[in-house]
């Protein structure tokens, strides 16, 4: 019975995961940010997500398309799609009443002056979620 529930759980890990790792790299969507590491370089390239073969990733890098053969791929990480804004602001406005403080009223040509307004306003970015690996190049 045991031997029959390990073969069971085996079978239902293995279709949970395709067993082909460019799988993964198909369900990227047009435009995501990647980071590519390729066979022989130093450093990773940063590109955007344009179209993908069975042979191939061609990618966005500085407004240029680029294709990079699946072979020469050792890894690659996407950053994952943001649902909100990185974008926040904060706006704030105060009034204030001079006699409610206590103090004499001002008199501009006879006149009380009326209430007086403050307004500030805050714009904040926040990070990019980080890179996931999507990729890596299976061991033969």
């Amino acid at each position: 019975m045991r031997p029959i529930i390990i073969t069971l759980f085996a079978l239902l890990a293995s279709a949970a995961e395709p067993s082909d790792p460019w799988a993964k790299v198909s369900q990227l969507k047009t435009g995501q940010e990647l980071r590519i590491v390729r066979s022989g370089s130093t450093q990773p390239l940063v590109a955007k997500m344009d179209e993908l073969t069975d042979e191939s990733l061609v990618v966005i890098v500085k407004d240029r398309q680029t294709s990079i053969p699946r072979q020469s791929i050792e890894r690659i990480d996407a950053r994952p799609l943001s649902k909100s804004s990185r974008v926040s602001r904060e706006s704030k406005t105060t009034t204030s009443h001079p006699e409610k403080l206590g103090q004499p009223p001002r008199s501009l040509g006879g006149q009380d002056p009326g209430p007086s307004m403050n307004s500030s306003s805050t714009l904040s970015i926040g990070p990019k979620p980080d890179f996931e690996t999507v990729y890596r190049k299976p061991l033969k």
